[in-house]
């Protein structure tokens, strides 16, 4: 197992980030996924990252249940542009399918001025407002880019459109935490939403993104409440294009 590194190293190793962070082509990342709807639930994940010239498409996909029939299935895509603040969203799909129940699909719109929601309402939009499925990504970058932002104690604001509400999330990296992996110990730093009233039905995610591995996410863990959840472990090491 990789040992843990040192915070002057780590310090060091963010700093060489910043000065060589490159969008690759292509990123998969898979996990294990567990948690709780109605009973226990097991399954697969995946975060999916394809780059063409500064167009670039985010694909998440979460299946619980057998694949064949599962409980539960949902397949979340951005597309949009790569500028100078990391991602610039276009359009958020979503397609959700629960066993023996009718399908789900929305979307959400983004102008230049204003983000058109999944239900019908249109919001100002927000400078760097990310999606469900773009803000791994814009994370990744972010942390890429700018290490000194993740670190213990560490607060920021960041802009999400889900589909149905806009708002500026504070995000509190809470702590380091060691994660152990099918291969190995994995140092990850823990961010975690700071919730002041949670809206019927809105969804909260923690995330753990790993140094050693681009900064990626490594542990997603999604809320509606506390006896209904998944939580998501990177289940083998990122597959990687370069550019």
């Amino acid at each position: 197992a990789p040992s843990n590194p040192s915070p002057a190293a780590s310090a060091a190793d963010g700093a060489a980030a910043a000065d060589t962070f490159v969008w690759p082509s292509a990123t998969r990342v898979s996990y294990i996924l567990n948690g709780n709807y109605r009973g226990d639930i097991n399954g697969r994940a995946e975060v999916e990252w394809i780059r063409v010239g500064e167009r670039y498409q985010v694909n998440v996909e979460l299946f619980a249940g057998p694949e064949f029939a599962p409980i539960f299935s949902r397949r979340m895509t951005s597309e949009g542009t790569i500028g100078d603040s990391g991602l610039v969203p276009d359009r958020y799909d979503e397609d959700t399918r629960f066993l023996a129940r009718d399908r789900g699909r929305l979307s959400v719109v983004f102008s230049p001025d204003s983000v058109a929601l999944a239900n019908g309402q249109t919001r100002e939009r927000l400078p760097g407002v990310q999606d469900t499925a773009s803000q791994f990504i814009q994370f990744t970058w972010l942390f890429g880019s700018k290490p000194e932002t993740l670190r213990v104690g560490a607060s920021f604001e960041f802009p999400l459109a889900l589909p149905r509400s806009l708002h500026s999330w504070t995000y509190d990296v809470v702590d380091r935490d060691t994660l152990y992996t099918s291969f190995g110990e994995l140092p990850a730093f823990h961010l975690k939403p700071r919730v002041v009233e949670r809206r019927p039905g809105e969804l909260t995610v923690e995330m753990w993104f790993a140094p050693e591995l681009r900064y990626l996410p490594v542990r997603i863990r999604i809320e509606q409440d506390p006896g209904t959840f998944i939580d998501l472990l990177i289940a083998k090491k990122p597959e990687i294009t370069a550019s």
